[in-house]
């Protein structure tokens, strides 16, 4: 998801999931980030209390709506709050648009209110601060709005891929019933692995 910004994108996207164009397998910059995310997983745990999670979840109206964060947990007041880890080798001013929209997908599926983002800058794959930095990371009902429309033209194209037919008119969603929610109800997502 964090790769749809636009039309153009759901082609390259469609021909990624169907095995077309460039396959990415990881390098040194992605080795380095599994490493080193149970560390700072656990710095976010002991600093936020947002527990470290691997879990697969799915949105609970959308079942083909899937995200992992890297942590979640519930706050005193019932919000569902999740974190998402990175490590970089560049000083960031802003947040790349492409974790922004991770962010905001990860909160349509978990129904989530806020995201600490958290990142590690290194040099030559050492960490130069004591701590990584954070910043929350806000709903936002626009943005998730977009990406839903994007998300379902993204399928439709796939479906029109593989079945070579038309994909089938859908209802319209019902609103969602996020704030109706109650506490047990909150990670009716459902973590299908962990």
């Amino acid at each position: 998801m964090a790769g749809l910004s636009g039309e153009a994108s759901i082609s390259r996207a469609a021909d990624a999931k169907l095995g077309a164009g460039p396959r990415f397998g990881g390098n040194a910059y992605t080795d380095h980030g599994r490493r080193r995310e149970p560390e700072i997983a656990a710095w976010v745990a002991a600093t936020h209390g947002i527990l470290p999670s691997s879990a697969l979840f799915h949105a609970e109206i959308e079942k083909r709506h899937l995200a992992t964060p890297d942590g979640i947990c519930v706050d005193g007041e019932g919000r569902v709050l999740l974190a998402e880890i990175k490590t970089t080798n560049k000083s960031w001013r802003t947040i790349p648009r492409t974790y922004l929209r991770q962010v905001w997908w990860q909160q349509h599926v978990l129904g989530a209110e806020r995201t600490l983002f958290v990142w590690e800058e290194h040099d030559d794959f050492n960490p130069i601060h004591d701590e990584p930095r954070s910043v929350w990371i806000d709903r936002d009902e626009k943005e998730i709005g977009q990406l839903v429309a994007l998300a379902t033209r993204l399928i439709d194209e796939l479906y029109r891929r593989t079945t070579g037919q038309a994909p089938p008119t859908r209802a319209p969603l019902a609103p969602s019933r996020r704030n109706a929610l109650r506490e047990r109800d909150m990670f009716r997502a459902l973590a299908l692995s962990e």
